[in-house]
């Protein structure tokens, strides 16, 4: 069983408590402030002993900088340049500086939901309370920050450095809000395509056939079957600072997308003298049409000169997906257009698309309510 002990150092009382490992080998971890702290730690470590549990305190004597590493390594390898580039951002700009020089047994819950407080708060300077010192970080940094931190410690758990993960079981975490979409009409659509020039036709094909941005700019001439009105999404072009990235959709497999009538002799025309590996629609060099491009030149000019709501081009993938809905378009066949993982997807992101079905509910069921009482009246009068 273990043992505490009081002892005395210049701060004042502390208590050390001695055990034995699961090896028999006598050990000790001191420097507890209250009688209390130490006899709970002396009784985790028993029940730890008894399941199984037991990790030696000094495997969690590295610091938090010394695995982030290898768990950045392998999230690498794992994810798409662009969402990776989220992680090791959050890492450099949030998560070392509070915690890179951290020894993972040092880590508590407390400590933990401190950090996700501060983040997210605004500091005034107290002298002039217009002025702010320093901006807090929205709902989607802070959880992006508190994921990198916990997925560390996840490892650090799996590679027995920890029994458990002290960042896991917060409480603060803000929640997201999610921002109104905006969705265009077809008199809108055909406005902003017209002020677009020569990219009328990638945003008339954006507004209707839901491509991403990055699917839009990697499609090839080889891509377009026009006979049969088909599109195929095979590579998804992302930008990360000033490198372009080229791999498969975001749900890592390709997709065959209808193309209205309208959109096929447009597209005929956009290929006209291309060969089948050019790009449908280029930049200026020939290659990947570039984001600055896009979202800060004449995308945002189009916008502004035809006086539709401010919109950017993932928004024409919501418009999309909207004029599908009031087209009739069944839910099914939306997610395979949109690329969705399943069709409760779909309903997840665009429920406020089906308000008319919740309406259309209530008319039918009074509608056969009142029928049902009819049939009674009837039966009545025989």
């Amino acid at each position: 069983m273990a043992t505490i002990e009081e002892y005395t150092i210049a701060a004042g009382k502390r208590w050390r408590v001695r055990y034995r490992t699961p090896d028999r080998r006598q050990t000790d971890k001191r420097g507890f402030t209250s009688k209390r702290q130490a006899k709970d730690f002396a009784a985790t470590v028993e029940v730890e002993k008894m399941t199984g549990q037991y990790v030696p305190p000094k495997l969690g004597y590295i610091t938090v900088g010394e695995i982030a590493p290898r768990w950045l390594e392998r999230k690498e390898s794992d994810l798409k340049p662009s969402a990776y580039k989220s992680l090791e951002t959050a890492w450099r700009i949030h998560v070392e500086p509070r915690w890179g020089s951290k020894r993972l047994s040092d880590i508590d819950l407390d400590s933990v939901e401190r950090w996700i407080a501060d983040m997210g708060r605004t500091i005034k300077d107290p002298k002039d309370k217009d002025k702010i010192l320093k901006k807090g970080s929205g709902a989607t940094v802070v959880i992006r920050a508190y994921g990198v931190l916990a997925g560390i410690l996840d490892s650090a758990v799996k590679s027995k450095r920890l029994a458990k993960n002290p960042a896991r079981g917060v409480e603060n975490l803000p929640q997201k809000q999610k921002k109104p979409r905006v969705y265009l009409t077809h008199d809108e659509v055909g406005r902003l395509a017209a002020e677009s020039g020569q990219h009328e036709t990638l945003v008339l094909m954006l507004a209707y056939t839901g491509l991403r941005w990055g699917e839009a700019i990697g499609l090839r001439v080889e891509h377009l079957d026009l006979l049969r009105k088909r599109l195929l999404v095979v590579d998804n072009a992302v930008q990360v600072n000033m490198t372009m990235h080229v791999g498969t959709p975001k749900s890592d497999t390709h997709r065959s997308v209808p193309i209205p009538d309208f959109l096929v002799l447009e597209l005929a025309q956009q290929c006209e003298g291309k060969a089948r590996t050019d790009l449908v629609f280029p930049g200026r060099d020939g290659e990947y049409l570039r984001r600055s491009v896009s979202f800060t030149g004449w995308f945002t000019k189009a916008v502004e000169k035809s006086g539709v709501p401010r919109v950017t081009p993932h928004d024409l993938r919501h418009t999309a997906a909207s004029l599908a809905v009031s087209a009739g378009v069944n839910v099914k066949a939306l997610q395979r257009m949109l690329g969705h993982a399943s069709a409760a997807m779909t309903l997840d992101t665009y429920a406020d698309l089906f308000d008319d079905d919740l309406d259309a509910i209530g008319t039918a069921l009074d509608q056969a309510r009142s029928d049902a009482s009819v049939g009674k009246v009837w039966a009545r009068a025989d």
